[in-house]
């Protein structure tokens, strides 16, 4: 089982050799490309990083980061720079660049940031995952029960919150039931860390 995907992209096709021999001894699986366009041009890539190299023709490194932050691609990129690069390199982490390596690189120093990388994209997923579970539950409460747990989360009792929509407390005693049924919450501090990443509470 591979540790992971890397899309190498590089138009020096002695580079794309040395690196598929170095990254595949090291158990990841290598995806090469001679440009950025061959790489732009294939269907969503949703798994794995990229390491492109920044200066080509063409699209260069800097441009491929440009497109894939404007497609919402969440593929963590790697770049690879000559000597005296460092300019490019600070402009590639200012587009979302995960980190930049210069030419001639320590093999260890590749492996570790593209470990990082992966390991990075892979929580970054799972994270969204749950962000957008949590939004799910959001939306299944009805009306009533939304206003139930914006009252909760604003922290109103019980009472208050009866007085607000003239309901009884009995009633609203029901409502917060269903509210931390459906919202999946043991409790109230968990629900107030719900709302504030489904995104019902504001920074």
């Amino acid at each position: 089982m591979p540790k992971g995907t890397v899309h190498v992209i590089d138009d020096d096709l002695a580079m794309r050799e040395s690196i598929e021999f170095l990254l595949s001894s090291a158990g990841y699986e290598v995806k090469l490309y001679e440009s950025a366009q061959t790489f732009l041009d294939l269907p969503d890539v949703e798994f794995g990083c990229i390491l492109s190299d920044v200066r080509m023709p063409g699209i260069d490194g800097l441009d491929l980061l440009k497109r894939q932050k404007a497609a919402g691609s969440k593929l963590p990129v790697l770049i690879m720079t000559g000597h005296g690069d460092v300019p490019l390199a600070v402009e590639a982490m200012k587009l979302g660049a995960s980190d930049f390596i210069e030419k001639p690189f320590d093999d260890d120093r590749l492996i570790g940031l593209i470990e990082l990388a992966l390991k990075q994209a892979q929580e970054g997923a799972k994270s969204e995952a749950v962000t957008q579970d949590i939004a799910t539950r959001i939306q299944s409460l009805s009306p009533r029960e939304r206003q139930v747990m914006d009252g909760l989360i604003a922290g109103m009792s019980n009472k208050v919150i009866a007085r607000e929509f003239d309901i009884s407390p009995r009633t609203i005693e029901v409502y917060r039931a269903n509210v931390m049924t459906k919202m999946q919450a043991t409790s109230l501090s968990e629900l107030v860390r719900m709302a504030m990443r489904g995104g019902v509470i504001k920074d």
